[in-house]
């Protein structure tokens, strides 16, 4: 079984029909002359690309990237030799203050799912140069049972929360799941906007030192810790 249908096998079937119905939607939109991201053969590509058995770390995203070239089906990644967008390009700033690594020369995160991270929008498509348009559509069904399943899985694991939303998903999720061996690490969003600016009882993303503090949940819970240099 591969790791999409592992995914499904835990969320249900139902589920599965659902998110089919999703991808035919996007492909009549298509048919229609739309633009959406990413391709089709990427909708999908955060489910297939880690088995739910190695998770370790979860960074929850909104929608893919909207320019041209950009989006590739995992939250915050962009295909090599594109321009890094903003907020990742805060995200690299802080990990390298974090780590000590040495600024990644491409915004490609491929390699992190291979650690164990999933990197998962909670809305899986999005209209060309029109930001959260497909935020009715009905993928949080999908992503939110996605993220369900995450809680209740055997082995701890840590989800990096950057924003209200995300952290209200992984809240509900490990609510849902009655376990104590799920983590979260939440502060601002690392857009422009919001990573310098504590809100609340959020720190401000840039300082919150994620990546670090995600390692010292996983080694204190016996899990390897995630090489996040790219």
């Amino acid at each position: 079984m591969d790791n999409k249908e592992l995914w499904f096998s835990l969320i249900g079937g139902d589920l599965k029909n659902e998110c089919e119905r999703l991808i035919e939607l996007t492909d009549r939109m298509r048919a229609d002359g739309k633009v959406i991201f990413p391709e089709k053969k990427n909708i999908l590509r955060a489910i297939e690309s880690v088995d739910p058995k190695n998770v370790k770390a979860v960074i929850i995203g909104q929608d893919p990237y909207h320019d041209e070239g950009q989006a590739m089906g995992l939250s915050f990644s962009v295909p090599d030799g594109i321009k890094l967008p903003p907020s990742l390009r805060n995200i690299f700033k802080e990990l390298c203050a974090d780590t000590g690594c040495l600024m990644p020369g491409s915004g490609d995160l491929t390699a992190w799912t291979k650690q164990g991270v999933l990197l998962l929008n909670t809305v899986l498509t999005v209209e060309a140069h029109k930001a959260n348009s497909h935020k009715k559509l009905g993928w949080q069904k999908i992503t939110g049972a996605v993220l369900d399943a995450c809680a209740a899985l055997e082995q701890p694991l840590v989800f990096l929360c950057w924003g209200r939303p995300a952290l209200e998903l992984a809240q509900s999720a490990v609510k849902k799941s009655g376990r104590n061996d799920k983590f979260i690490i939440a502060s601002t969003h690392p857009s422009p906007l919001s990573a310098n600016n504590k809100k609340s009882a959020f720190p401000a993303f840039i300082g919150s030192r994620p990546f670090g503090r995600a390692n010292a949940v996983l080694t204190q819970n016996n899990v390897e810790p995630v090489d996040w240099s790219l």
